[in-house]
């Protein structure tokens, strides 16, 4: 369990890195997380790579660092988070959903 924004992305590709649960999935997406900082992730052909700060992306997800470590630790949904705009998702909507499963 992460105990911070840049842990939790500092750790990723280790923990994602050539992952079945990322097989299909082709996408990049920018994690604007409030009062941590900004992370790029790209998905592409099962793997997963961070780096630190801003670029283009086909989702924008933009949080607190409160909700989002509460979202990557199991204890908010994103979804309701999400519904209750504690979690914010710019560009595609589906890629979002399916980050889910990477997590």
């Amino acid at each position: 369990m992460a105990g911070s924004a840049r842990e939790f992305f500092e750790t990723l590709e280790a923990r994602a890195g050539d992952s079945s649960k990322a097989a299909g999935l082709n996408a990049t997406y920018l994690f604007d997380i409030d009062g941590a900082g900004k992370w790029i992730v790209r998905v592409e052909n099962g793997q997963v790579g961070v780096q630190e700060g801003e670029g283009d992306a086909d989702t924008t997800i933009s949080a607190s660092e409160d909700t989002f470590m509460k979202i990557v630790n199991g204890e908010q949904n994103a979804t309701s988070a999400f519904m209750m705009g504690k979690l914010k998702v710019s560009g595609d909507l589906g890629n979002a959903m399916k980050l889910q499963q990477l997590f």
